[in-house]
């Protein structure tokens, strides 16, 4: 398969890329992560832990990780309808939260509305680009409170 675009070229800043360092349990830092989104106008409907699905089913040995799935309805609602229902096969807007050693956690995000517009799932248009902004700065906002 050859893809539409050269990835090597694409910059973080493409696909809306986020990263925090918290020093804190892993514990305590998913529950603050999952503040900080609610704060910032974000739901997170769905969440779970790979590292203990992947532990408990393949002995994987997985230090903790864990996936925060953050939604905002109205702005969900709005990238539906502009992206011809595609943009759901992304949802929702996952945040991670995984421990680099004990005490230390990485935070990271990328932009699935970014990410849509790059390969193609939703137009290159004003009014995706409204929900690129808007959404980034929720996301900007919850990144600045981390």
């Amino acid at each position: 398969m050859t893809l539409p675009f050269d990835p090597e070229a694409v910059r973080s800043e493409d696909i809306g890329e986020e990263r925090a360092t918290l020093e804190m349990d892993h514990e305590a830092a998913v529950e603050h992560v999952r503040e900080v989104f609610t704060d910032a106008g974000f739901g997170v409907p769905v969440e779970f832990s790979p590292s203990d699905l992947l532990n408990e089913k393949v002995d994987a040995d997985r230090d903790p990780y864990y996936v925060l799935g953050a939604c905002n309805p109205a702005m969900a609602d709005r990238a539906l309808d502009a992206s011809d229902k595609q943009i759901g096969a992304l949802f929702p807007c996952n945040v991670v939260v995984w421990e680099e050693e004990p005490g230390v956690q990485t935070v990271y995000h990328v932009s699935i509305m970014r990410i849509a517009r790059l390969v193609g799932m939703a137009p290159d248009d004003e009014a995706w680009a409204d929900i690129v902004a808007e959404t980034g700065e929720m996301v900007d906002e919850a990144f600045g409170a981390l």
